[in-house]
């Protein structure tokens, strides 16, 4: 009896990879909290498939993703959910400008009793949040997850850098800060959206979002860290070859990367 105990929590315990540090594809199988947060690049294909293998071995009760709305998440039906052109359908996914629905359709089917919930916020609270800031526009819950205290200076100077650089250094300097109060309100909504899953399901949950959103340093899980201190989350961010030594994630994934048009050509 004690001998399959030990077994069974070293399935668990020992196959999981260290914190802090670079992993291959086959690590996400070990990955075991409250919540996993599985980051990826939008437009790559491969992200998209190590996101299907995590969730079908975390086997989670509910998938919170950025991509949907909780309207678009109440579409989700088990009459549509395995037929691909059907759920695209329902969720209006075409027209939502996230890429192809082929790369995110494997993670609905990777664990089919998983509930699925939307984060997504309509496009006018995100500019209201721009002009207002992510308090005014977030709630009454907005201290709860850190959005009415002021970022520290150092942090406030690189995010509105990162957020510069991801708009091709051609948007006025003057923005950014509204630029880092929608990227607050988005993390915030993730959140929010990840405690309502663990709330009426009981975890775990996984969710899936860009890279961005999954940052231990400044994104979801630092929001759920303030928010809910109880839960155990792990963080997994992929990037792309080319990307820092050093990346700020629980584990991390660097894949190749995705052949795209030059996203910077417009503004030259």
């Amino acid at each position: 009896m004690r001998l399959a105990l030990a077994l069974t929590i070293c399935l668990t315990i020992c196959a999981a990879p260290a914190l802090g540090a670079e992993i291959t594809p086959e690590a996400l199988i070990g990955l075991r909290a409250d919540v996993v947060i599985l980051g990826e690049v939008h437009d790559n294909p491969a992200h998209h498939a190590h996101q299907a293998q995590a969730v079908a071995a975390l086997a989670p009760a509910a998938i919170v993703f950025e991509m949907l709305t909780p309207e678009q998440a109440a579409a989700v039906t088990d009459a549509n959910r395995r037929d691909a052109a059907a759920l695209e359908a329902a969720l209006g996914w075409q027209a939502s400008g996230w890429p192809d629905f082929a790369m995110y359709h494997p993670i609905f089917t990777a664990a089919p009793r998983a509930r699925v919930y939307g984060a997504a916020l309509p496009g006018e609270d995100v500019r209201r949040a721009v002009r207002e800031g992510a308090a005014a526009v977030f709630g009454a819950d907005a201290a709860r997850f850190g959005l009415t205290a002021p970022l520290p200076p150092a942090e406030q100077a690189a995010r509105e850098a990162e957020q510069m650089a991801a708009h091709c250094d051609a948007m006025p300097a003057a923005l950014m800060p509204g630029m880092v109060e929608a990227q607050r309100l988005r993390d915030a909504a993730l959140a929010r959206a990840t405690l309502r899953a663990m709330a009426e399901t009981g975890g775990p949950v996984a969710v899936i979002t860009g890279s961005g959103h999954a940052r231990r340093d400044w994104g979801v899980p630092a929001v759920l860290a303030r928010a809910a201190p109880h839960l155990s989350v792990i963080a997994v961010g992929q990037v792309e070859a080319g990307a820092e030594a050093e990346q700020p994630f629980d584990h991390w994934i660097v894949t190749d990367p995705a052949p795209r048009p030059d996203p910077c050509a417009a503004f030259r």
